[in-house]
C-alpha cells in the first residue's frame, strides 16, 4: 500500500478488547512508531477520557501519549462550543466521567433540567426506560439532538453488546427529529484527525473493526480503508453493504505492518 503517510487507527476491537491488548497489537504499533509513520488513535469510545485511555494503553505497553487520542466526546465538545457554545446540554452516557473532555459545556441534570441539548454517548445501565422517556420528553419540547457515534454495538469479553445506536434510532423514529452524529463516520472527526496528522485525506489510512463507521466512512471522506477481522467484525462485512466495499482487509493489525511495506 503506497502513498500513506500517516494512519487513523481505532482502538477497541482493533487494539484491545474489554482494554485488554490483542494478541500481537503493542509490536505491531510499535513496529508502526519505529517505521516514525504518525498515528492517531480516533476513536468512539465514551466511557473514558483523552487522558485516562492514553494511560491505560501506555500501561499496556502501547508507545502512545494523550496527544495521539482523539474521542467522540471531545469532537463533541468542540463542535458545541463552535455552533451552540451558550447551550444548556444534558448527556446521557455510562462509564466514568467524561467531564475533562467536555470543557467548556455547560452541563446540566435532574428532574427540573431544562436542556436545549440532548447529547447521547455510549450505551449501559444509565440507558433506561426512566432516562430514556426523559430525553423524549425534551426532544418534544424542541432540545435538539447530538450523538457521539450511532454504534449499534460493541465487542466486550463477554461478547456482542448493544450501544446506543439502537436507542437513538428509536428516539429518532419517536420524536421525528434526526441526530447531529459527532464522532465516527462523520466527516469533521476525520478531519480533525488528520489536521492532528498533518497529511492530505488520500495520504492517510483508517484500519478499524467496524465496516460502516470506520471503514466505509473514512473511504467516503478520501481516506483508505483497513478493515480487520477482529472485535466488532463479523462475517460477511468483507463484502461491505450497498455496493460498498473495504478496499483491504486483514486478519488483524498483526498484518498492518506488511501491508504498509515496513
Amino acid at each position: 500500500m503506497d502513498g500513506v503517510r500517516g494512519l487513523l487507527i481505532d482502538i477497541d476491537g482493533v487494539l484491545t478488547v474489554s482494554w485488554k491488548p490483542l494478541d500481537g497489537a503493542v509490536a505491531a504499533l510499535r513496529a508502526i512508531r519505529d517505521a516514525e509513520l504518525p498515528v492517531v488513535l480516533l476513536t468512539n469510545t465514551t466511557s473514558r477520557t483523552r487522558e485516562r485511555i492514553a494511560e491505560t494503553l501506555s500501561d499496556a505497553g502501547f508507545p502512545i501519549g494523550p496527544d495521539d487520542v482523539l474521542t467522540a466526546p471531545a469532537a463533541t465538545a468542540a463542535h458545541l462550543r463552535e455552533h451552540r457554545p451558550d447551550a444548556r446540554c444534558l448527556l446521557l452516557n455510562s462509564g466514568a466521567d467524561i467531564s475533562a473532555d467536555l470543557d467548556g459545556l455547560t452541563l446540566v441534570s435532574g428532574p427540573d433540567a431544562r436542556p436545549d441539548v440532548v447529547v447521547l454517548g455510549g450505551a449501559g445501565p444509565e440507558f433506561d426506560y426512566a432516562a430514556l422517556d426523559g430525553v423524549f420528553g425534551h426532544l418534544q419540547r424542541g432540545a435538539e439532538l447530538f450523538a457521539m457515534h450511532r454504534n449499534l454495538y460493541w465487542r466486550t469479553d463477554e461478547g456482542l453488546q448493544l450501544d446506543s445506536g439502537a436507542f437513538l434510532l428509536g428516539l429518532e423514529r419517536a420524536a421525528g427529529t434526526e441526530a447531529v452524529v459527532l464522532g465516527k463516520p462523520a466527516g469533521a472527526f476525520f478531519d480533525a484527525a488528520l489536521a492532528t496528522l498533518g497529511v492530505a485525506a488520500d495520504e492517510a489510512a483508517m484500519v478499524g473493526d467496524d465496516l460502516e463507521a470506520d471503514v466505509l466512512g473514512a473511504q467516503a471522506h478520501g481516506v483508505t480503508g483497513v478493515l480487520v477481522r477482529t472485535g466488532k467484525f463479523q462475517p460477511g462485512d468483507e463484502e461491505g453493504v450497498e455496493g460498498h466495499r473495504p478496499q483491504h482487509v486483514l486478519d488483524s493489525i498483526v498484518d498492518l505492518p506488511d501491508l504498509l511495506g515496513l
